[in-house]
Formats: structure tokens, C-alpha cells, sequence
């Protein structure tokens, strides 16, 4: 069965009684090329075991199920498993897993695979849920590398350099875990339904070791509060978010005393100046 044939996709979900839900942010994809390059990208191998995030049909799973050891297949919407039990019949290497990903311990369900392969997750997500799953997946840290297909204006904010337009505190919690690469953008008549806005898939690879000093949950309560109100200096957001523990003054000096002029506006730090500040903040 062609799962990317529009025909072949439309008689599969009619057999099965199918109805796309909007609150599951459901687009399945209708080229091939997509899925193919998508699992291209991420560089699998017979060493690797692969977490899949909303399978959808299984157009994705079976380009990865083709090239790595082991695909571990999360499917949130229940109606989808009877079709996934029929397009993934043909390969004993998937594994469906009915649930949200959001709620499952993935270090738990992953134990035994982190322990002899090379774990990669890969994806095309839902654009509803692209930030809580890119944040899980990055702080389980147990993934070589995340390849996945979102919103082309989050893959741009994800890897933004600071002082960009787009960059901001989601931007620079990415770079703090992993480099980030924009790879190929994906156009709307290449999913059904299709969607009003463009993809584009981006790659996470995290780092072996953080690019920055500092515990990250004393770095990005400063950096939300810089981004909380970008439009006002970092000085007066600061003041804003801490306040209550330093006066305005205070604040200026430790400004000054990162090397910064009390004029700048947060959106034009990087990591290792906010990781310096909150060093001094906390």
C-alpha cells in the first residue's frame, strides 16, 4: 500500500470510518519524498531504535520501520490503531504504543533501548503540541539527535541566532540542549487536509556537554523575564521579574558589571550572557 497516494489514503480511511480531528492537528502527508528524506535525515542504521511521535497512517513509521532496528510508535487518537495494525502489519519492528506523550516516562519506556542502541527521535508533530514535546524530549535527554517536521515559523524561532526577529526564550532554550539546523521547508499541498501555513523540518543534535556555565533553572527565569517584555529594555524587564529582590539600582550595576549597557534590550543576549546574569541574579 502507497500511504502518501491520495486515492489509496482516502479508500484506507473510508474502510476504516476515519474522520480527521482538528483538535489533534491531524495532516497526513500525500508525497513521498517527504517521509523519505525526513527518515534520510536522521541517519539510521540497524544500531538504532527510533521514537515516532503521532504516526498518523504510518507513512513515516514505514520509511524509519525500513532502516533502523526498532520503532517505537506513540498514537494519541485511538481510531488510528486499527489502520496502523493494517498499514504496519508488514513490520515486526514497530512498536504502537497507545497514549500521550506527553504523560508517558520516556526514560522508562526507552530503558532498555538507551542501554544497547542509538536512540533518535523522529516526527511529524502535531503544530499544537511542538513546544511541551520539543521541551520533553530535550530535557529526557537520552536522544542522539530529533528530527522532526513543524510550523515553518517555529523551526525559524528554534534556530535564531540572538538578535534576530525571531529569536526568543524558546529560541535559546533549544540552544542551550541542542545545535539546531533548519533542513528543508514542506509545502501545504503535501499533506491532506492541507494545511494554511508551511512546514519545515528542523534537527536537534543534542550537546555532549552544555555550551554554557550555569544550572539551567537559574538561566531561564532570566531569560523569560528578558522576552516577557521585549520591547522594554533588559533593565526595566528585570526589574519587572525581580523587583521584589533587587532594587532598580542594584539591577543597573549587575547589568554593568556583566560588560552590558543599561540601555540594551534582552532580545539582543545570548546564552552566555544571560548564564552571567543569572550567575550574579542568583
Amino acid at each position: 500500500m502507497d500511504l502518501c497516494d491520495i486515492r489509496e489514503i482516502k479508500a484506507l480511511l473510508a474502510r476504516h470510518g476515519f474522520h480527521f480531528s482538528k483538535s489533534m492537528g491531524q495532516n497526513f502527508l500525500i508525497a513521498d519524498w517527504v517521509p523519505r528524506e525526513i527518515a534520510d535525515a536522521a541517519e539510521l542504521n540497524e544500531n538504532c531504535a527510533v521514537l515516532e511521535i503521532g504516526p498518523g497512517i504510518g507513512s513515516l513509521t514505514q520509511q524509519l520501520a525500513q532502516r533502523a532496528h526498532k520503532v517505537i510508535a506513540v498514537e494519541l487518537d485511538t481510531s488510528l490503531l486499527p489502520i496502523l495494525n493494517e498499514t504496519l502489519g508488514d513490520y515486526p519492528n514497530v512498536e504502537i504504543i497507545s497514549g500521550d506523550v506527553l504523560k508517558l516516562d520516556l526514560s522508562a519506556v526507552l530503558a532498555d533501548k538507551s542501554q544497547s542502541f542509538t536512540v533518535k527521535a523522529c516526527a511529524n508533530l502535531p503544530y499544537n503540541i511542538t513546544t511541551p514535546v520539543l521541551t520533553k524530549l530535550l530535557e529526557t535527554g537520552c536522544f542522539h539527535s530529533i528530527t522532526v517536521m513543524v510550523q515553518r515559523e517555529v523551526a525559524r524561532r528554534i534556530c535564531a541566532a540572538p538578535g534576530d526577529s525571531d529569536c526568543g526564550a524558546f529560541s535559546l532554550f533549544c540552544q542551550y540542549y541542542a545545535q539546531c539546523k533548519l533542513l528543508f521547508e514542506v509545502p501545504p499541498e503535501c499533506f491532506l487536509p492541507a494545511p494554511k501555513v508551511t512546514s519545515a523540518v528542523v534537527q536537534l543534535t543534542p550537546h555532549a556537554i552544555p555550551p554554557v556555565n550555569g544550572d539551567p533553572n537559574d538561566i531561564f527565569p532570566v531569560v523569560k523575564a528578558a522576552f516577557a517584555q521585549r520591547r522594554k529594555t533588559l533593565l526595566n524587564a528585570l526589574s519587572s521579574a525581580y523587583g521584589n529582590r533587587f532594587s532598580k539600582e542594584h539591577l543597573r550595576q549587575i547589568i554593568l558589571d556583566c560588560n552590558l549597557p543599561e540601555t540594551i534590550r534582552g532580545e539582543r543576549l545570548g546564552l552566555e550572557q544571560f548564564s552571567e546574569l543569572a550567575q550574579h541574579l542568583s
